[in-house]
Formats: C-alpha cells, structure tokens, sequence
C-alpha cells in the first residue's frame, strides 16, 4: 500500500527572505538571510518534492503521480500534482503582482495553469500589512498610472494582519504580501508571476528587477478590495473551513487528542503548524512538528492521529 508520504523541502533564496524557517521550524539552514520559500509540496518539471522517510525515500512526486497515481488520488491521475504548498518567510515585502487566470495561462507558450491560491498567517510581526485588491473606485486604468507615478500603493487595499488570518486571492487579483511576516500559502501549481510595481528598490545586482506591466494589467480581472475570509464551522468540531474553491478546500484544524482524516476516497495533504502530531505506529513515521507536511493518498483509508497542542493546516486535493 502507498504510506502516508513526508517530503523534503526545497528552499528558494530571494532578496525579501529572512531565516525564520530556522527559528519557526527548528530547521538548519545553510548561511545566508534571503530564505525566502519553502516548497513543501511541487510537482513541476525538475522541481520536485522528494519522500525523505519510508520505504519510498528519494521517490519523486512526480514519479509517484506517474506510477501510482490512482492509488494517490483515488481515481485518474493528472499529468501532474495540481497544486503547489509553501510556507514564506516575507523578512521584506514582496513586488506588488498579479497572476493571470486558467484561460490567460494557457495561451503562453509553454501553456501552463492559472494561479488561485490563498494565504494562511503564521505569525505576524506589529505594523505588517498584507496588499490585497485595490481600493474601491480603482480600475486598470488608475492601477497603470499610479504604477507609471511609482506611487502604486496608493491605489491598492491594505489592512495589518493577526496570526490566523486567511486571504484568499483568486487569480487576477493584485495583491502583495508585506515584511514581518511566515505565510502558508495553498495554490494551483503554477509559477505565471507578473511583477507590476516592486516599491522602487534595486535588486542583488544594483539594478531595478523586470517588471511585467503590460501582461499584468491585462491579466487583471478582479477589482476591488480583499479582506481576511470568515472561518465556517463544520461537522467537525475541530475544523473550520476557511476556503472552498474549484481548485482546492483549506481548512484549519485544531483537533483535541485524537483526529482522523481521510477515508472518503480522497487524497489529503497536512501541514503542522504548532504542537505534535503522531501517526499510527505501523506506517513508522517520526512525530510531526512545527512546518512538518504530509501527504495522505486516498488508499491509505482513514488514519488516526493522536495531537499534543496540534494546530494544522488541512488540504482536500480534488
């Protein structure tokens, strides 16, 4: 049977990163203070999450979507992973972007997925903002200008987030995540970024990196502001849902001793955010800690998890 899968991180290294993976996930890092991603879950070409415990250690993802894929998924697999999980650590705001939606996407060349994704808060330094939308009134035309002035936030939404917040951000959405903040972030697996405005500084080579205001402003098709979602009860008392989207259901779980997921046929993926969290013994997995994932494939059935202070981030795969 396919065991519950643990995969290795894949980091990736930009100007706005810090090294509070280190610090939040009591990971060991190599030198350096520009962190930035943390690519839990990936199936793209040669980026690749690898199974790092079991008898499937140094399995590809997207060897096992290919190979064994029906008993991953619980029905016909994708060509590949449809979705795309990491944790970033914002030490400094990011570019001001916008991702184009499925139809756009498809037209590139290479054709590649739109980009919907939602963000889950971590931690949250006092004064971090999240750019989410933009301000009642703007259109396109208000959002070029005001990005030709080199004065693009004054037309974008903002608001200062508290840990536990979730924004979800639709494709075609503009949007920035600010400085002092570790983000969870579920969305399609799509890497289709167009950078519209990145706050007048230079890049690691002196230089102000590219930007993409054409494309971008094109691929814009939602206005309007963007505010944390409501968390939803459920029929688990120990899960809210705080997404419900085409492409992915997010929720946050905060179980009481004994939890189970799984068993409807589906294929899940966990990410651990505070406490520790077992599996049955017989799969012969370590206990999960603070930024542990896993991968739950619909033959497993339903497991049983036994959680000390557990706070997780819960995933159904459609």
């Amino acid at each position: 049977m396919l065991p519950p899968l643990l995969f290795s991180p894949l980091y990736r290294r930009y100007i706005w990163g810090g090294r509070r993976f280190a610090a939040a996930f009591r990971r060991e890092l190599p030198p350096g203070g520009d962190f930035a991603e943390s690519w839990e879950l990936v199936d793209r070409g040669e980026d690749q999450s690898l199974v790092r415990a079991g008898p499937l250690a140094g399995t590809t993802l997207g060897r096992l979507v290919r190979e064994r894929g029906e008993e991953l998924f619980g029905h016909l697999p994708p060509p590949a992973f449809p979705l795309l999980f990491k944790f970033l650590d914002a030490n400094r705001v990011l570019s001001v972007q916008v991702h184009p939606d499925d139809i756009r996407a498809a037209r590139l060349d290479p054709p590649d997925r739109g980009k919907t994704e939602a963000w889950y808060v971590v931690a949250a330094e006092p004064g971090s903002r999240i750019y989410a939308g933009l301000r009642e009134g703007v259109g396109r035309e208000e959002l070029a200008a005001a990005i030709a002035a080199g004065t693009c936030e004054t037309v974008l939404h903002s608001f200062e987030p508290v840990a536990g917040d979730c924004v979800f951000i639709p494709a075609g959405t503009v949007h920035a995540i600010g400085g002092g903040l570790l983000v969870a972030e579920i969305q399609q697996s799509s890497d289709v970024t167009y950078r519209l405005f990145d706050w007048n500084r230079l890049g690691p080579d002196g230089k102000p990196r590219p930007l993409h205001v054409s494309a971008g402003i094109e691929a814009v098709t939602r206005l309007g502001p963007v505010d944390p979602v409501q968390p939803r009860t459920t029929a688990d008392a120990a899960r809210v849902r705080l997404v419900d989207c085409e492409f992915f259901r997010l929720d946050e779980v905060r179980p009481d001793q004994i939890w189970r997921c799984g068993g409807d046929g589906g294929c899940h993926f966990l990410a651990v955010l505070a406490g520790e969290v077992r599996l049955s013994e017989r799969w012969g997995l370590p206990p999960l800690g603070p930024g542990d994932c896993l991968l739950l494939p619909a033959v497993t059935g339903e497991q049983e998890f036994a959680a000390t202070g557990g706070q997780l981030l819960h995933v159904a795969v459609p």
